[in-house]
């Protein structure tokens, strides 16, 4: 997708949640069935701000332009797995990550249908990933080109 387009898309992202920031913890209960967004509405429109300011350094136009119109230099193979500690969900700032224990965290929307619409299934995309968020797991793999084989004597 154009760089351009990506970024009228992203403007507009934010134009509207902007607009309806307000109603944004019900939204929210609605769309994943969690009532704590409106029972706790003053600290979840604080954890929505910083959710959007984080989003606004770089996951909103990365997601329009690399994610949705995959378009990113895509490495050939990535090694690792996730050890879940929360750098990839905007530093620690995703709304809807959740710490467990030992110092973890979790998606509290990993199971919803809707999650796939996100960044969140896309980590990491390419080595620049893994740079913004300082993965400790995952690493790109080089694949070096085969050396062409030595063609034998015919018979």
């Amino acid at each position: 997708m154009n760089r351009l387009i990506a970024g009228a898309l992203t403007y507009l992202l934010f134009f509207c949640l902007l607009l309806f920031f307000p109603l944004l913890p019900l939204l929210a209960a609605l769309v994943f069935w969690r009532i704590g967004f409106i029972s706790e509405y003053p600290q979840t429109l604080k954890n929505i701000w910083r959710h959007m300011q984080a989003m606004r350094e770089g996951p909103a136009i990365h997601y329009f332009s690399d994610v949705m119109g995959r378009v990113s230099q895509v490495p050939q193979a990535m090694g690792g797995s996730c050890v879940q500690c929360g750098n990839c969900c905007m530093n620690k700032r995703c709304m809807f990550l959740q710490p467990i224990e030992d110092g973890r965290f979790q998606c509290g929307i990993y199971h919803s249908s809707l999650r796939r619409f996100s960044n969140c299934g896309s980590f990491p995309l390419n080595a620049y990933d893994i740079e913004r968020y300082e993965c400790p797991s995952y690493f790109v793999i080089q694949v070096l080109p085969a050396a062409p084989e030595s063609v034998g004597p015919s018979i």
